[in-house]
């Protein structure tokens, strides 16, 4: 129902009273996650020992596993990505800034794929692709004093080492590389390098492409759309916001500073949560603008929270399909003939092993 005298006016008192539980339902979820990664650390370590030890997992696990994703990762793999999942020979997530005593930030984490070499891998030479992403606040100001706040996970590129006409990305993950590169090196605006450039023109390439249905390379032909118009492996090229581990550090005691205020009552600097296209001008968004997954936060924790803790479940369900059958379906010789003429009148029974 909506209310046709628009929003009611709100105190300031009440405003201060929102956000305080606000922030106190954050910090609490940060909390939890902090107990169960380092609760669930011994239980998912003995996992990946008996996967790997036991010959009926070993390569195998993963693959089935990834091939029954839940839809909120599945949904970004085209065919040729699922082709190349097939190779998967395992997978680890790792949550590098949280210590074994629980210190550090939980929300930071590390995926590793592993695939074979050789041969056996008829896409790439990389053994291993680790991709990490690192959990960053940021506090912005701009000339008219409005502040806005931001946090969420960065990262940066990884560059896979295609064989000859096996790239799925059409060389955007590698010209995402290139600027990056090119960035460590350089002391002026990143827009000013040939490198974004060059990305920006292949990313507005990789769009366009992505509305055509036939294409000349049938082995890397995108199929069936993703979200995010291009191959799951450009993945390894997002970026997220370009902000360093100092910065958030100085963000994060400001935001401290100002709950432990709020907490007491106090006045506090407000969010301007209604900034016009003017003030939007202001924040740098160069990264954002060249960035080559747009989806890659979003489905990073959905790789690290639903895929990873949940992978048992994921593979038996995997074989539910297989497993389940009428007793119907059964044929017995043994069974005698009054048996036979009441098995229509009894309610058939799934059996799940």
């Amino acid at each position: 129902m909506s209310d046709a005298g628009g929003p009611p006016e709100i105190s300031k008192e009440t405003v201060r009273q929102v956000s305080v539980m606000q922030q106190e339902f954050i910090r609490d979820g940060v909390e939890g996650l902090r107990a169960q990664v380092t609760r669930m650390r011994p239980l998912l370590a003995k996992r990946s020992k008996m996967v790997a030890e036991n010959s009926d997992l070993q390569g195998h696990f993963w693959r089935q596993v990834f091939a029954h994703a839940p839809p909120t990762v599945d949904e970004f793999f085209l065919g040729v990505d699922a082709a190349i999942m097939a190779k998967l020979e395992g997978f680890e997530v790792e949550h590098m800034e949280l210590k074994e005593n629980g210190e550090g930030e939980p929300r930071s984490f590390q995926l590793t794929f592993t695939f074979p070499t050789g041969e056996a891998n008829p896409f790439f030479t990389d053994a291993k692709l680790v991709k990490k992403f690192w959990w960053r606040k940021q506090v912005q100001r701009n000339s008219k004093g409005h502040r806005r706040t931001w946090e969420g996970l960065v990262s940066e590129p990884v560059r896979i080492q295609w064989k000859e006409g096996m790239d799925p990305t059409r060389g955007l993950l590698g010209k995402a590389c290139d600027l990056w590169d090119a960035e460590q090196n350089h002391k002026g605006d990143r827009i000013e390098l040939e490198q974004y450039k060059t990305l920006a023109e292949a990313i507005a390439e990789v769009e366009k492409a992505a509305e055509i249905e036939d294409v000349e390379e049938p082995v890397l032909s995108l199929g069936a759309q993703s979200p995010a118009n291009t191959s799951f492996f450009a993945f390894f090229g997002f970026r997220g916001r370009d902000v360093s581990a100092e910065h958030s550090k100085e963000a994060t005691k400001e935001e401290d500073e100002r709950f432990a205020k709020m907490l007491k009552g106090e006045e506090v600097e407000d969010e301007d949560e209604d900034e016009d296209d003017e003030d939007d001008d202001e924040f740098d968004d160069s990264v954002e603008n060249v960035e080559v997954f747009q989806d890659g936060e979003d489905i990073a924790i959905n790789i690290a929270e639903e895929i990873w803790p949940n992978a048992l479940k994921l593979y038996t369900e995997s074989f539910d399909e297989a497993l389940d059958f009428d007793e119907s379906d059964i044929e017995c010789e043994s069974c005698d003939e009054d048996e036979e003429e009441d098995a229509d009148e009894r309610p058939r029974k799934k059996v799940k092993a």
